[in-house]
């Protein structure tokens, strides 16, 4: 209820409202939000939300929103307790317009328990649930042990498959063994990948492979940063229907936020650079862009609101 917040939205959320009372307050008056925050809804296309408490209830109001028009994709990438993963369903199913995606993070691999992966393909099975992930390899950090993540990583891409759900992928300092085991998948599957690279930050190899697979592939604010030319090169190169736009909220906020936390309401930026690299009216781009999304995840076609 702050008045950055109120100013941002065009309207004040009424006094006393909770968390979840004023995420339905700002959906019964879509009508009279900020043109700005109509943008937003038009262009969020994969907003990763680590989990209520990881969050601010407003960036999770905003967040909720900026999905109102299309979808809100609730990915509770770090799984770090089933409880979480089945939460993200409940909030799906609670709301028309939130969706989930269930799995669990490379960082959160060595926590699954045997019995996971058979409630987790059960809730595969939700209605509301339009993904498998996040999941995938991260060498980086190495929170769990390369083994467990390949394990992991094999479970999930068989269990998209075998639920005839696309894939949320992670690689970080991985991307040879990411490669090598989604062309294994492919293989088994007999047929294209169905899925998105997310946060993509590699180079035009890379994002040639990921292409080929039948792979999206999505873009961060990352894409916003002075030294991301490279970067801007590859994203020239790729065919705008295998774009995704994302936040990766909290983090890599775009240009000029660059160091604080980061929102969903600033995937705008994103989408601005995105325009300015291909040439195109930044509304063309939140249109191509959110179809991209819409059949990627076989969502329920909306209303696109013109920004």
């Amino acid at each position: 209820r702050s008045k950055q917040a109120t100013d941002f939205l065009g309207v004040e959320i009424p006094k006393g409202s909770n968390l979840f009372n004023s995420i339905e307050f700002l959906w019964q008056n879509l009508e009279q939000l900020h043109p700005l925050v109509m943008l937003v809804g038009a262009v969020t296309l994969l907003t990763g939300i680590l989990a209520q408490r990881r969050l601010g209830g407003m960036s999770m109001i905003v967040a909720l929103l900026a999905g109102s028009v299309v979808a809100a994709l609730f990915n509770f990438a770090f799984g770090e307790a089933l409880s979480e993963i089945e939460g993200a369903v409940a909030l799906a199913d609670k709301y028309e317009r939130v969706f989930a995606t269930v799995g669990v993070h490379p960082h959160d691999a060595q926590r699954i328990q045997p019995e996971w992966y058979g409630r987790i393909e059960e809730l595969a099975r939700h209605p509301k649930v339009v993904a498998i992930g996040e999941t995938g390899l991260d060498y980086h950090y190495m929170h769990s042990p390369k083994g467990m993540q390949r394990d992991a990583f094999e479970r999930f891409l068989r269990m998209g498959r075998e639920a005839g759900l696309p894939v949320v992928i992670h690689t970080r300092e991985a991307d040879e063994d990411t490669i090598s085991m989604l062309r294994e998948a492919r293989e088994e599957g007999g047929e294209p990948l169905s899925g998105v690279v997310h946060c993509f930050s590699g180079d035009y190899p890379l994002a040639r492979r990921v292409l080929d697979l039948g792979l999206h592939i999505s873009f961060t604010g990352v894409i916003t940063f002075p030294k991301a030319e490279p970067l801007r090169d590859v994203l020239k190169k790729i065919p705008i229907e295998k774009v995704l736009l994302e936040t990766d909220c909290p983090y890599l906020s775009p240009v000029p936020f660059r160091g604080k936390r980061n929102e969903p309401a600033r995937v705008v930026h994103v989408a601005e650079t995105v325009a300015e690299v291909y040439g195109r009216p930044i509304d063309e781009v939140a249109r191509i862009t959110t179809e991209n999304v819409v059949r990627l995840f076989a969502l329920p076609e909306g209303p696109l609101p013109s920004p």
